[in-house]
């Protein structure tokens, strides 16, 4: 064979190897037509899309979920979603225990001013209050999935987890002179240097005023505290505040965080 013909055959073969190297990889054939499986057995299969996107999911209170966002600056709260409404209160930064301020987020509205404003519950006379507030006043918002609903007929507390009731307890209420409130409210802060006999070790601070008095330190706030006298639990004992034993109170407060819903009916 002469030179030239060898270096002609080496070139066809070399052609030929690339083909099925190339139909092994891509699972073709030196033909072009693709087999309806892996050309070799044992192949792992394509991988799937490496990003995923998920649903895009509404601002507000859904099932099992809720947000709330700390107030960011100084701001009204108005009777709608526009600067010139009528004014509701003003929010600071801190309440009046020194713990920062944060509002339940309801919705939200792009005003006729092109401004975000979000609808908020608050923690004012009357109970059941809302009003609009700008969006960029508020930090970032933040999720529960925990709601705590309290009986006033049958005494009890209930709290659930993703609508899954992970604690419940016998609790003192009100007294017929000084009720605690009905309705819906949210936690606003978690409260430890009340400690005493009359707080127990552990408070949290609602939304929910009274409209008659309160044992609340600040002041017409109704609270969800201890106390040192269990033997008073349950009944109607209080000023307004729900009372649970101290080991349910302790119990309670590795389970529900700031933010979370309350009823109470």
């Amino acid at each position: 064979m002469s030179a030239r013909r060898a270096t002609a055959a080496g070139l066809l073969c070399g052609a030929a190897v690339g083909v099925a190297a190339a139909a092994l990889v891509t699972g073709g054939s030196a033909g072009g037509a693709a087999p309806a499986t892996p050309a070799l057995p044992g192949l792992p299969a394509p991988a799937g899309q490496g990003l995923a996107i998920p649903r895009p999911r509404p601002l507000g209170p859904q099932d099992h979920v809720s947000q709330w966002a700390p107030v960011r600056r100084p701001l009204v709260a108005r009777r709608r979603p526009a600067g010139g409404a009528a004014k509701v209160t003003r929010l600071g930064l801190r309440t009046p225990e020194g713990t920062r301020n944060l509002v339940r987020v309801l919705g939200r509205r792009t005003g006729a001013d092109r401004r975000v404003w979000v609808h908020v519950a608050l923690a004012v006379l009357p109970n059941g209050s809302t009003a609009w507030v700008p969006r960029r006043a508020l930090g970032a918002y933040e999720e529960v999935t925990t709601r705590l609903v309290i009986d006033t007929r049958t005494l009890r507390a209930t709290l659930y987890d993703r609508g899954r009731r992970v604690f419940r307890t016998r609790v003192g209420i009100g007294r017929a002179e000084s009720p605690t409130p009905r309705g819906g409210f949210y936690v606003r802060n978690r409260l430890e240097r009340y400690r005493s006999p009359a707080y127990g070790p552990l408070a949290f601070g609602l939304s929910a005023r009274s409209e008659t008095l309160t044992d609340w330190p600040a002041g017409g706030y109704v609270g969800i505290h201890g106390t040192d006298r269990p033997d008073l639990v349950p009944g109607r004992i209080s000023h307004g505040c729900i009372r649970l034993r101290n080991a349910d109170i302790r119990r309670l407060g590795r389970l529900m965080p700031v933010g979370t819903p309350v009823r109470i009916r």
